[in-house]
């Protein structure tokens, strides 16, 4: 098991649930419970078949060079999305995610529609929230060296946010979120380095092995921290002139 790759996996995957819970449990409201669990038991069955599908065409491509230089772009790309998001959050220039909130939104769109628009909402919400988590499971798994722990880590994240759910049956707002996509952003953005360098310049690209994904993580997160106290700062600065 690797458990770097469990941990991004499970922190990633951790926020996604999160989110397609609030609209799992709006949709809830509307049709109940065992239908809403219906939905969400068709869309994983569709993450599942497309993991399997694409874990398995991983399994035949490792070892190239090209592969695992295009996954470690795929990880920058997606990586930078989330720290760029989590920065400007907590610098203040974009509001926090508020689940209160898009349970509202939720049960507003879902005002007057019939059970199976309400059904297809749960469906169309857990598999898009799903797909993301999706993604990060196969590029973690990038030629087949950490599919079974990232699948793992986004299986075991799903278990406490239902936990959590079934108790409480409410939004989850207490979920630190966008700490958890700081957190996430800065090691998926080095999980991405790590590998595209490595694919263009071999082993030697980094002399202290996978010892080197700490030091990229730390400077990544250290950095995004900074960012972010530098924005808020002009921020205020800006509000005070």
């Amino acid at each position: 098991m690797n458990w770097a790759i469990f941990a991004s996996s499970f922190l990633a995957a951790t926020v996604e649930w999160v989110e397609a819970y609030t609209i799992v449990l709006a949709v809830s409201l509307t049709i109940g419970w065992s239908a809403a669990l219906g939905a969400v038991a068709a869309a994983l069955a569709t993450l599942g078949a497309l993991t399997a599908v694409t874990g398995g065409a991983l399994q035949l491509g490792v070892g190239v060079e090209w592969l695992q230089f295009v996954i470690g772009v795929f990880l920058l790309l997606f990586g930078v999305r989330w720290l760029a998001k989590a920065i400007a959050r907590a610098a203040g220039l974009v509001a926090l995610h508020d689940e209160a909130a898009e349970f509202r939104a939720t049960r507003t769109l879902l005002r007057g529609e019939d059970g199976r628009a309400a059904w297809l909402v749960a469906y169309k919400g857990v598999l898009l929230e799903g797909l993301e988590v999706w993604l990060v499971v196969v590029a973690l798994g990038a030629g087949g060296v950490g599919l079974v722990s990232s699948t793992w880590g986004a299986i075991a994240a799903l278990v406490p946010v239902a936990v959590a759910g079934a108790l409480l049956q409410a939004p989850l707002r207490r979920v630190p979120e966008n700490a958890i996509k700081f957190v996430v952003g800065a090691m998926i953005v080095a999980f991405g380095t790590f590998w595209t360098l490595e694919a263009m310049g071999g082993a030697a690209a980094w002399p202290l092995g996978d010892w080197s994904l700490v030091g990229l993580v730390l400077f990544y997160l250290l950095g995004g921290l900074l960012l972010a106290v530098a924005l808020r700062r002009h921020l205020v600065k800006g509000v005070v002139r």
